[in-house]
């Protein structure tokens, strides 16, 4: 049975792990300072309201107030837990919890100051245009504060001088899968010391077998392991529960990768019967007056689109005849809401003869698609006139992406509750396609992305969708950096 690398001393790890965390801290109080100064500065510089000449005090009569403007907002953070977060957490959840945490702070400084300053000679006036300034420069620079110190901490992952020690039971093909994800990705700050559960002598992605599942709480303080991710979503739930007990040594961190029903169980809630709980994991977040602001949401945003973009897709519609003949629009038949049938319309990237043989997916260096094709493809260009089916109300700008009503039919047959996607309308940008399973990739995870999606429907969700479209699309950016 092989054994993994030398191991560092645990200790260690866990005071960079500490020093880490309280540069978050550190960086978080500077960047409120520097708020609290420039909130001062641009009320006498850019006033929104006129001030009267020598009516604002100086800087220093405002310390006692940045002081506990700071405080305040530095333990709003820790109980909004911006101090606990998760590795890979989106730039956009992270900017809204800020904002949000920096709203409620900016209301409670301002009651505060009242409570303890009013009557007091270090009090001074705290002007509506300065509360609103320091309100915005806390945000902008918390967000940038918050993202110099994921650089920070990136590096240190990188380098490997902040990783935490993982293992990773099982040997399938989620077993697999999760291996490849971490060697992939070294920002997420893993180091894999070994798996467990598999064949004597076996390895896996050049990971070794270091044991058996009963030996778990062994080899949890022989490599100081600080994570164990449990890959086996054909356990029972007697065999998590042993699993689980096994790994229960010290303060290890224990993951479990879904099975089938925790997707269906993404929106549960607990309702109960005569008091007798139950799990509603069918709960359909998008219904009563949610359908009317979304469809609100739609028609405002198909509308703005297509006036601001006219001229561009005039220009597109002109390269495209000049290529290669034929229509301007390809339109396809494809499933919506309830499966139901409609034409999407899109801008021709291949040649008007593409489909003489019968549909089909689209592959690397395709020779059907003409040369205009290829950049549009790869920019989603093509997907732009889309914006004419959700003004028509066929689409949505968010939701599951359509599938041709001949690949519908298969997948239904094939892949459990695959229909249940078409519970909601379907959209230009999908949550799906935004954590990267676009084109030719397995339909089984995205089918997963897209329920939960539907079973778990927000406004602030559709932004961030938008958002994270719009950034991977400009910036060509990884999936997992928005």
């Amino acid at each position: 049975m092989e054994r993994p690398e030398t191991i560092h001393v645990a200790p260690e790890r866990a005071r960079l792990h500490s020093a880490i965390r309280g540069l978050q801290v550190v960086i978080d109080g500077m960047a409120l300072v520097i708020a609290f100064g420039l909130g001062y500065l641009a009320r006498q510089l850019i006033p929104l309201f006129p001030v009267l000449p020598g009516a604002t005090p100086q800087f220093s009569s405002y310390s006692s107030m940045m002081v506990i403007h700071v405080l305040t907002l530095l333990i709003i953070f820790f109980f909004a837990r911006l101090y606990h977060q998760k590795r890979a957490v989106s730039r956009i959840d992270m900017a809204y919890t800020v904002a949000a945490s920096v709203s409620i702070g900016a209301v409670m400084t301002s009651g505060l100051i009242t409570i303890f300053l009013k009557g007091t000679d270090v009090l001074a006036d705290y002007p509506r245009q300065m509360v609103l300034y320091v309100w915005l420069f806390s945000v902008i620079c918390v967000v940038l504060g918050r993202e110099l110190h994921r650089l920070i901490a990136i590096r240190a992952r990188v380098t490997g001088l902040a990783r935490d020690r993982v293992l990773v039971v099982g040997s399938g093909d989620i077993a697999r899968t999760i291996v490849h994800q971490i060697q992939a990705n070294p920002a997420l700050g893993y180091s894999i010391v070994g798996m467990v559960n598999g064949s004597e002598g076996e390895k896996l992605a050049g990971v070794p077998l270091i044991g058996h599942a009963e030996d778990l709480p062994t080899l949890i303080d022989t490599y100081h392991v600080d994570e164990v991710i449990i890959a086996l979503p054909e356990a029972s739930h007697k065999e998590l529960v042993q699993l689980i007990a096994w790994c229960q040594r010290g303060r290890v961190s224990i993951k479990i990768y879904p099975d089938l029903f925790a997707y269906m169980a993404g929106g549960m809630s607990v309702d109960e019967l005569g008091g007798l709980p139950l799990l509603s994991v069918r709960d359909v977040a998008l219904r009563g007056w949610k359908l009317s602001l979304k469809r609100a949401v739609d028609f405002i945003g198909a509308s703005v689109g297509l006036i601001v973009l006219s001229p561009f897709m005039l220009l597109t519609a002109i390269l495209i005849k000049l290529e290669s003949p034929g229509p301007v629009f390809f339109c396809q038949e494809r499933a919506g809401l309830d499966g139901r049938p409609f034409p999407i319309i899109k801008f021709r990237s291949m040649r008007d003869d593409a489909e003489q043989n019968g549909p089909g997916w689209t592959t690397k260096g395709d020779p059907r698609v003409t040369r205009i094709g290829r950049w549009i493809r790869a920019a989603n260009w093509d997907e732009i006139p889309n914006l004419i089916n959700v003004l028509l109300g066929q689409m949505s700008l968010v939701g599951p992406r359509p599938e041709q009503t001949y690949y519908v039919q298969k997948f239904r047959e094939m892949i459990p509750r695959y229909m249940e996607r078409h519970r909601e309308k379907a959209g230009m940008a999908g949550w799906a396609q935004v954590n990267g399973l676009r084109g030719d990739t397995s339909i089984e995870e995205r089918i997963k992305y897209d329920l939960w999606y539907v079973e778990n429907w927000s406004v602030w969700l559709d932004i961030k969708i938008i958002i994270r479209t719009i950034v991977q699309t400009i910036l060509r950016k990884s999936p997992n950096a928005y």
